[in-house]
């Protein structure tokens, strides 16, 4: 995968007086079904999260509360970024390396993945993440 295929994507708003809405659903604003969403909340100032690619889950991760940056790489290019708009949600396909970083004090990042928790499908080393790249471009 390439970062052509990173797509940050807008959501329905749904303005109203007593407070807005927004919502996402799965086939319809997300190219996959979720199989598990998490978040992540709490992070101390300076800290980063992620640092890590995926065989074979796709993520979409949307700023619930606050901002920070999500740092992608394709093994051959960088791209940073901002989210601070529970509107926008940005989805990563498979086989990009990710980092987020910068949090806001009380932000809030929720991500929906493509399928459940397996250990056996993080790359937690980018040596590694670009060797496997490699061997699946070829």
């Amino acid at each position: 995968m390439s970062l052509d295929k990173v797509k940050l994507i807008s959501l329905p708003k749904i303005s109203d007086p007593r407070g807005n809405l927004s919502f996402f659903e799965s086939g319809v604003h997300i190219p996959f079904e979720i199989k598990r969403t998490y978040w992540i909340y709490d992070v101390p100032g300076g800290e980063i999260r992620g640092s890590h690619a995926f065989k074979e889950s796709q993520e979409f991760i949307v700023a619930l509360s606050g901002s920070f940056d999500v740092i992608l790489n394709d093994g051959n290019q960088e791209v940073k970024y901002s989210l601070n708009r529970s509107y926008f949600g940005l989805y990563v396909p498979k086989l990009i390396w990710r980092r987020m970083e910068n949090f806001s004090t009380n932000s809030l990042a929720l991500i929906g993945t493509s399928h459940e928790y397996q250990v056996v499908d993080y790359i937690r080393n980018f040596e590694k993440f670009k060797l496997l790249k490699n061997e699946k471009e070829s």
